[in-house]
Parts: C-alpha cells; sequence; structure tokens
C-alpha cells in the first residue's frame, strides 16, 4: 500500500513523499491517519536532528515519519490482534512506549510509524504494552489532543505533597489549594486550565500568567472566570509584564500564601526563579516546560528547601491511564478545543513543524488525507467572503465560542470526500 508522509532526513530537512509500505507482519497493524495535532517536541526533534535522543542515526537514509499526536481507523489487522482489533476501529494511542527501556517512539523514531502521513504501521510493542486503545469519540481530533491532554494530566498527578507527622506521601496538586501555572495561555497552558477546575483534588483557586495581552484576553473568552467559578474555583489571569513586582502581585492574589502546585510552562530562567519565590510551605514546583539546551539551569533557594519543604520536579507525557482520563473527559468535561487556533492539510506540516515559534496562536491541528494551507480559525470570517468551505466553518466555530469542532470536522471530511 501507498503512503504519503512528512519524513525527515536531518536537522530541518522534512519531505513530503509517498512511497510504498511494506505488507504487515503478523503482530503489526494498518492504519489510516485523520488527524494528527503538531507538538512542539516535533519541532524539537527537526532542530536537533541525529542529535536528538530519540533519533536514529541513519535517518539520512532511512528517514522517520515525524507527528505523535494522531487518531484515525483500523484498516488491517495481523493475525496476532484479531481477537482484540477489528477493520473499521476508531483508535487513539499513546506514544510514550519506553518499550524494555528503549527511548523509541513514533513520530521521532521509526521508519513506517507515526501521525504526519495517509497511513501507517503499527509495531508489535505498541499492542503489547496497551498503547493502542480503541476510540469511539465523535470526532478524531479530539483523540489527537488527548496525547498532549494526558501530558497534563500527567502533570497533575505527578505533583505530590508531605506532611511532618509521618513519610506518607500524598499524590496530585494539593486539595483546596493554590495553583499558579506561569506561561499558562498558549495551548498546553489552557488545557491545563481545562483539566484544573475538573480535577478530583479540586483547588481554590488557579492564577494563569502570561506576557500578551491578546493571549490573555483569548484564554479568557475560551475559559472565562466565571466558567471556572461554576466549578467552584476562583480563577485569574494575569499580566505579569505589566507588573512593577510581579513576585509581590502574584503572592497578595493568595493573601500572602503563597502557592501549593506551580507549573513553569516556559523554559525561562527567570520564569524558574520567580516560581521558586512564590512556592508556599510544602509548595510543589513542576517544571513542564521541556528546554532545548542541555544545560538549561536556574538558580534554587535551598534554606527553603531544608526549612519549608519546598521541592521540585519534572513531568514529561503521560501513561495509558493519564490518555484514558483524556479521552473519557472530552466527552463533555474538559474542552481540548480550547488549544486550537490553525487547523491545515498534510502539506502544511512540513513548513508548520519547522516554524512553529514564529507562528502566532495555539495548537495546529492538521488532517493528514487532504491538501489544505495553514489556515487560523479567526481567519474563516473573512476567507468566508469568498470561499464557501470557510463560511460554513466559520459558522461551526462561531456556534462553539469560535474554537474548533466535530461538526467543523466532519464540514472538512464532507468537502474533501474523505470516507471514515
Amino acid at each position: 500500500m501507498k503512503t504519503k508522509a512528512v519524513r525527515m532526513y536531518g536537522t530541518r530537512d522534512l519531505r513530503l513523499e509517498e512511497f510504498e509500505l511494506p505488507q504487515i507482519k503478523e503482530d503489526e497493524i494498518l492504519v489510516k491517519v485523520m488527524s494528527d495535532s503538531i507538538c512542539m517536541s516535533t519541532y524539537k526533534l527537526v532542530e536537533q536532528g541525529k542529535k536528538h535522543k530519540r533519533a536514529p542515526q541513519n535517518i539520512d537514509t532511512n528517514p522517520v515519519i515525524i507527528g505523535h499526536e494522531f487518531a484515525g481507523v483500523i484498516v488491517e489487522v495481523g493475525e496476532k490482534w484479531k481477537d482484540q482489533f477489528h477493520l473499521g476501529q476508531k483508535f487513539a494511542q499513546q506514544p510514550a512506549l519506553n518499550y524494555k527501556g528503549s527511548l523509541a517512539s513514533p513520530g521521532y523514531s521509526y521508519e513506517f510509524f507515526g501521525g504526519a502521513c495517509t497511513y501507517c504501521i503499527i509495531p508489535h510493542e505498541v499492542m503489547e504494552l496497551g498503547c493502542l486503545m480503541p476510540y469511539d469519540g465523535d470526532s478524531f481530533f479530539e483523540a489527537s489532543l488527548g496525547e498532549p491532554m494526558s501530558c497534563i494530566i500527567g502533570g497533575y498527578h505527578g505533583n505530590y505533597h508531605t506532611n511532618k507527622r509521618n513519610h506518607d506521601l500524598a499524590p496530585g496538586t494539593k486539595v483546596d489549594g493554590n495553583i499558579l501555572i506561569l506561561g499558562g495561555c498558549g495551548p498546553m497552558g489552557l488545557g491545563a486550565v481545562s483539566y484544573g477546575i475538573q480535577f478530583e483534588n479540586k483547588p481554590k483557586r488557579i492564577v494563569v500568567t502570561d506576557i500578551s495581552d491578546a493571549r490573555i484576553e483569548r484564554a479568557r473568552e475560551v475559559i472565562p472566570e466565571k466558567t471556572a467559578a461554576k466549578q467552584g474555583v476562583e480563577l485569574h489571569y494575569v499580566n505579569t509584564g505589566a507588573m512593577e513586582d510581579p513576585v509581590k502581585g502574584l503572592m497578595e492574589i493568595t493573601e500572602g500564601h503563597g502557592y501549593d502546585d506551580v507549573f513553569v510552562y516556559v523554559p525561562n530562567t527567570q520564569v524558574v526563579e520567580m516560581a521558586d519565590k512564590l512556592l508556599a510551605f510544602d509548595g510543589c514546583m513542576n517544571f513542564f516546560a521541556g528546554p532545548t539546551d542541555n544545560q538549561f539551569s536556574a538558580k534554587l533557594n535551598m534554606y527553603n528547601v531544608h526549612y519549608t519543604s519546598v521541592h521540585i520536579l519534572g513531568t514529561t507525557g503521560g501513561n495509558n491511564d493519564d490518555l484514558i482520563e483524556a479521552n473519557t473527559l472530552a466527552a463533555g468535561k474538559i474542552e481540548p478545543a480550547v488549544m486550537v487556533t490553525h487547523v491545515g492539510g498534510i502539506n502544511s506540516i512540513a513548513e508548520a513543524t519547522m516554524n512553529l515559534p514564529k507562528i502566532p496562536g495555539g495548537k495546529k491541528l492538521t488532517y493528514t488525507q487532504f491538501d489544505m494551507p495553514l489556515t487560523a480559525i479567526e481567519d474563516f470570517a473573512k476567507l468566508g467572503e469568498t470561499d464557501p468551505l470557510f463560511a460554513k466553518l466559520d459558522e461551526a466555530c462561531k456556534k462553539n465560542r469560535g474554537l474548533w469542532s466535530a461538526e467543523a470536522e466532519q464540514i472538512l471530511f464532507e468537502h474533501f470526500h474523505v470516507e471514515v
């Protein structure tokens, strides 16, 4: 079977190519990819090429398919898995495999397994680990966004708190505590807000910072303070760039208590050091942002580590349970769509990936079964004046507070005659 895929041959060397896939083995599964959202981690991969820890050293002759936030439909099942999977079944997948200690992962390491393609082959280790999951949601894009949401969920579950009575650790963010999300008005930060107001360890307050009024305004539009209030959570959006003393101003919001859980969503030394100063007693800092510089560091107050029990950790990726939780909550609880600001086809993936930090807005969602320029949702109305497709998409999104939706996805599939 032929597939069309975006493959990486080296540093900043991405090519959209058509080639023949091998016949699947008895322990493999062939899938049709429908959606693939672009992750900043893929940009880091493309910038580093062979230097990336997950990239094979022979990519110049055996290129890998990029993309790991994907979902689709099963089209052929190897004999070994016929009791578990069937033709036409929708799937979601967890790319954080960690198979027998290997760093190999879809979108980074495999010649025939990745999301930026029309068809790919799922290798045996994915099924053995339970990382290929049946999915019955209304849209494919929510399953694609299940992967980044699972990373966010993993971060919430990964935090912990201590006590002075014994050595037991309380998992997760602190119940009725103060949560601070630094650099939180980007796509992942908004996902964290959407999840935070639903998390079982319900916080008293979530404070979200950014240095862009435009990003803060969009955050307010998609997750208004009143939405959080209905869930019993006090939500604040704060522009720290406009504050004379951000540490003092943020501390005042908590009436001097400080923050029990601080998530750092941007790899910036000043932001990390600010987070350290804002931790409450037994505060947990989660350095969630992955830096490209392997020497990235910041000063931390070790006096507080010793005397006030503050602690720091980092979480990356999610596990199978996190992905299952993400896909379950997407059915009416959380809104992965708050992340998405742009939509495109398979022909837009290479350029969008290589220029990801330069493209404003949030998550770039792509559909791999057709060509379409990467287009901002906010531009649909203008384009719709001359293009009926964008007029329909604009109408669908406006019905959903300007957010992408299952209805908008279906409009694309019908327009491009995509069979599901």
